[in-house]
């Protein structure tokens, strides 16, 4: 493997969702070599890469992979499911080396007289309808046990014939008396009875789960009319156990029967469209795609070019199209449908969970290749959103720190492409204020900045971004507008009742800025805020310290800064000092020094 590829692979492990999925190894030929499930997707990816695998089928697979592509899902569950569809469908190479060549069970419905239902790995169809193979094994014997406790369908191995049951041949077994079995053998069930349940046996295993529900339901409902309760509550038994089964899987447990969906997110520059292929409510097929835009093409517009590019690359006889709006397009005997609720909203919604989470990895992508990309992008997206006429290049973000108004100090952070510039940071301590009032710090530090970057003809930021709200915005406008007369757009960060921000203020009088809060560029203007606060407060800190220091030592007589400072780095505390002995403090300081320590301080606990 290249070092090219290494670090194309290394790019797109690095962005995967930490979300329940599906990933599929290709190799060089584009084959898919390997489908995998996985809880979270990129720490299992990951794990691929970061060791060296004892098992060499493992390593040869790794070895050959050169692409990487993935369908995320909701639950843990539809990953499974979703897993066994898409191994069934492409048959990847891998798959079966590393399950040691053993092959995937599947489940057979017998061509008997009263047919069985079981699982098996050898396959003759002279025997029966097979159904599968699953390479999830939990799965099928969910399905297993599902069938099995709705219908009290024969276990046994012995030829049960009509005539046999006529003539009373047979006797009835242990399943029987512990009610596992029907008991058709002696009579207890009609053949028409049986086949019925075999019927709604194989519509289960076909993922038709729907008609039998609703039949069911209404059973019930009927029976209960008829006050015959103890039959409805053996059907509700049965309703509850299939209802149960269905609502653990959106993926396989619909009836939605040979149809395509697609969904669209369209950006300034490309779009984004997902395709998936679902047969009986199993996803086949699924795809991802780039369109980069060359006119301003809408997004009706590129969905339609989608939709033929996918219809060409993967030939679908699929009669309905589902798609998030109308769009003027005419398939010859191809129904176009937009859902807004129930099995197939569910699967436009997870299609457009795909088509975000691409866009989102893709952005991730490119941003890790050229960080400066992601600051420009974000920064015009700032610009944008309030309107301003000029790019916030520079952005600046003050806030104070003081305890009770004692040791008052205020920071101001500079962030250039929305990237913090250290160099530019500043400290500042509180002058001319007396007590706790945090407009009159903020007037003051604003005053002293801007003052001097006049005074040093030093560029002005682009954008001050106030901590707090409308308030500390008005003190700031106070001083860059009517005193300094300078034009600075002034934004603020509120926070709500349990301190956290939650919304962004621009313009006067303020107005709150539409802005989702899980927003790349909400996310950089909170860090921005928490890195001012970060500032601020380790500033305070250490000059608190500093204060608490100068307070035992700073009053001795004979005592000056620079033997305190040696006592300090030595010693790191006053108490450390005040515990040593005089022939420890005599090494640092000396024999008169050390005397004149261990008096004072001496006299201080006295008076305590």
């Amino acid at each position: 493997m290249t070092e090219e590829t290494k670090n194309y692979l290394s790019g797109i492990v690095h962005s995967l969702p930490d979300s329940p999925g599906c990933y599929q190894y290709l190799d060089e030929k584009g084959t898919i070599i390997y489908v995998g499930k996985a809880k979270r997707l990129r720490r299992r990816v990951l794990s691929y890469f970061r060791k060296e695998h004892q098992s060499l089928k493992t390593a040869r697979l790794v070895e050959s992979i050169r692409d990487i592509k993935y369908i995320v899902v909701n639950t843990e569950e539809d990953a499974l499911l979703l897993e066994n569809n898409l191994i069934k469908q492409w048959n990847p190479k891998y798959n079966i080396l590393l399950k040691d060549g053993k092959t995937y069970p599947s489940i057979i419905v017998t061509n008997e007289y009263f047919p069985r239902i079981f699982q098996t790995r050898k396959i003759n169809k002279r025997y029966g309808t097979y159904f599968g193979p699953y390479s999830h094994v939990p799965t099928m014997h969910m399905l297993l046990e599902l069938i099995h406790n709705l219908y009290p369908l024969r276990r046994c191995k012995m030829p049960i014939t009509a005539e046999g049951v006529a003539h009373n041949r047979y006797r009835e077994c242990l399943d029987y008396h512990i009610r596992n079995c029907g008991g058709i053998c002696i009579g207890k069930v009609s053949h028409e009875e049986y086949m019925q349940w075999i019927d709604e046996a194989k519509e289960i295993l076909k993922g038709n789960t729907r008609d039998i529900e609703k039949a069911l339901r209404e059973k019930m409902l009927q029976l209960a009319e008829e006050l015959r309760f103890e039959e409805a509550e053996q059907v509700k038994r049965k309703y509850l156990l299939l209802e149960n089964y269905r609502s653990k899987s959106e993926v396989v447990s619909n009836v939605v029967t040979n149809v395509d969906v697609y969904n669209i997110e369209a950006g300034e520059k490309e779009a984004y469209i997902n395709y998936l292929h679902v047969t009986n409510g199993c996803i086949t097929q699924a795809f991802t795609f780039e369109l980069g835009k060359r006119l301003d093409e809408s997004p009706e517009e590129l969905l339609v070019l989608g939709i033929g590019e996918m219809r060409k690359r993967y030939p679908s006889r699929s009669k309905e199209i589902i798609i998030p709006f109308p769009v003027e397009l005419s398939l010859a005997g191809v129904e176009f449908t937009i859902p807004q609720r129930g099995d197939k909203k569910k699967l436009l919604d997870l299609s457009r969970m795909n088509v975000l989470q691409y866009k989102k990895d893709r952005l991730n992508q490119s941003d890790k290749l050229n960080p400066e990309q992601k600051g420009v992008r974000l920064m015009k997206e700032l610009q944008t959103l309030l309107g301003m006429e000029k790019m916030p290049a520079t952005i600046e973000c003050f806030d104070n720190s003081n305890s009770q108004g004692s040791d008052a100090v205020a920071a101001c952070v500079v962030f250039k492409m929305g990237r913090p510039s250290k160099k530019d940071y500043r400290k500042y301590i509180i002058k001319t204020v007396t007590g706790p009032d945090d407009y009159a710090s903020m007037q003051e530090v604003v005053r002293r900045r801007y003052t001097r970057m006049q005074t040093e003809n030093t560029p002005l930021p682009d954008l001050i971004v106030a901590d707090g709200g409308r308030g500390q915005m008005e003190v700031i406008r106070k001083v860059i507008e009517d005193e300094l007369g300078l034009n600075i757009p002034i934004a603020g960060l509120a926070k709500d009742d349990r301190h956290r921000t939650h919304e962004l203020l621009y313009g006067f009088p303020p107005q709150v800025v539409g802005m989702k809060i899980d927003s790349p560029l909400f996310h950089l203007l909170t860090r921005i805020q928490d890195e001012v606060h970060r500032f601020a407060i380790t500033f305070h800190r250490q000059k608190r310290s500093k204060h608490q220091v100068a307070s035992e030592l700073d009053g001795i007589k004979g005592i000056g800064p620079r033997t305190r400072d040696l006592l300090i780095k030595h010693f790191r505390s006053v108490q450390r000092i005040r515990e040593a002995s005089e022939e420890e403090l005599k090494d640092v300081i000396g024999v008169n020094k050390a005397k004149i320590i261990r008096d004072a301080l001496a006299q201080a606990d006295k008076k305590r």
